[in-house]
């Protein structure tokens, strides 16, 4: 029996891993295989699982906690799209707060069920316009949720400067240097998911066998705890409706900037925020990933429409109460000025509780 290949693409809050995954599922699907998508948050209602599925892929979720606490809820995911779909390579795109997962997912997969699932080696990928900012300590981020981003980037196989084509090539030679000598010898890819820049070398990094998956972290969960605590998270489901149809980008390029502009004085660290739009017939998905970069379509709909279900993920350094406050304002206040009717299915706000990983291994033997 053939072994199912898991692909687990790691890295912080908005460094890229939906595009990625979307670029890598379309590339092993012109290649004649079945492909998998496995999403994972700690509240339901993800973007990236709606925007995925609109676009046509396979994808299942694991909700209301991240993988390593959901262990079981993970396979049970894994081998629905295996035995029913079919799946020959499943993409697994963790929470972007989470940590620690060679320990708690990937050698878990590989002790356990090593007969079933063959482990690609592990990449995180790593914002560009976050890097030296966050490695030298300048990024509103505090210590201790930098300190989740340094370990994501510790026990990572291959580290991936993603969003290379948002950077000056000066200070793109500078980030390298910089992970060479916090990260000595663990390779440095450097690609745009976007455009597909350096894509290739990726996807061939991803095809090796050897030794990979066996970083185990010295790891204080105490500090992780808190580190992923200190974002405010937040995930909201609103269905709109007008007497008239309104343009769905243009929509959501106004609510995603009116809450980047409500956060900007507060001098908060936006991780990232993203807000799709579904009518029904057509999709659009609009990013902010960091405080100080203007927002974008990364799925543009081109379309307009008299209704639509919107949903919104935020996820900044910054109390959840303030963010439920400032997101419903402007939901709010953007319709009114469109002339369009929200209705709030959902609004959940919260900080993401301490991990309690369902197995962790503490050597790769």
């Amino acid at each position: 029996m053939n072994r199912v290949q898991i692909v687990m693409i790691g890295g912080f809050l908005g460094a890229g891993k939906s595009t990625t995954i979307r670029r890598l599922a379309r590339g092993y699907l012109d290649q004649g295989k079945r492909v998998g998508v496995l999403t994972n948050d700690q509240a339901p209602d993800l973007v990236d699982t709606l925007s995925l599925r609109a676009q046509g892929f396979l994808v299942e979720e694991v909700a209301s906690a991240c993988f390593c606490c959901k262990f079981n809820d993970l396979i049970a995911k894994v081998s629905l799209l295996d035995d029913i779909h079919g799946a020959d390579i499943i993409l697994v795109e963790p929470v972007g707060s989470c940590t620690d997962l060679v320990s708690t997912v990937i050698l878990p997969l590989r002790k356990l069920y090593g007969d079933r699932f063959d482990i690609a080696p592990y990449p995180v990928l790593f914002k560009a316009t976050h890097g030296l900012r966050i490695l030298d300590a300048n990024s509103r981020f505090s210590p201790k949720a930098s300190y989740v981003f340094r370990k994501q980037l510790e026990e990572a196989d291959l580290i991936v400067i993603n969003r290379i084509d948002e950077i000056a090539a000066a200070e793109l030679a500078q980030l390298v240097s910089a992970l060479d000598q916090h990260f000595p010898g663990t390779p440095v890819l450097q690609m745009s998911a976007m455009t597909g820049q350096g894509f290739g070398a990726f996807t061939a990094a991803l095809a090796q066998r050897g030794g990979f998956g066996r970083k185990i972290l010295d790891i204080d969960y105490d500090v992780y705890a808190e580190g992923e605590a200190e974002l405010g998270w937040l995930n909201a489901t609103i269905c709109i409706n007008a007497s008239e149809k309104f343009d769905l980008d243009t929509l959501l390029l106004q609510i995603i900037g009116r809450i980047r502009d409500d956060l900007i004085p507060l001098e908060v660290e936006i991780a990232h925020l993203k807000v799709t739009a579904v009518d029904g017939t057509s999709i659009g998905v609009a990013n902010v990933v960091a405080t100080d970069l203007k927002p974008e379509l990364s799925v543009r709909s081109q379309c307009k429409s008299a209704t639509a279900q919107v949903v919104i993920n935020a996820r900044v350094a910054v109390d959840p109460e303030t963010l439920r406050r400032i997101v419903c304002d402007r939901v709010i206040s953007v319709c009114q000025w469109a002339t369009i009717s929200p209705r709030f299915i959902s609004v959940q706000n919260f900080r993401p509780g301490r991990p309690i990983p369902t197995h962790r291994y503490s050597a790769a033997d």
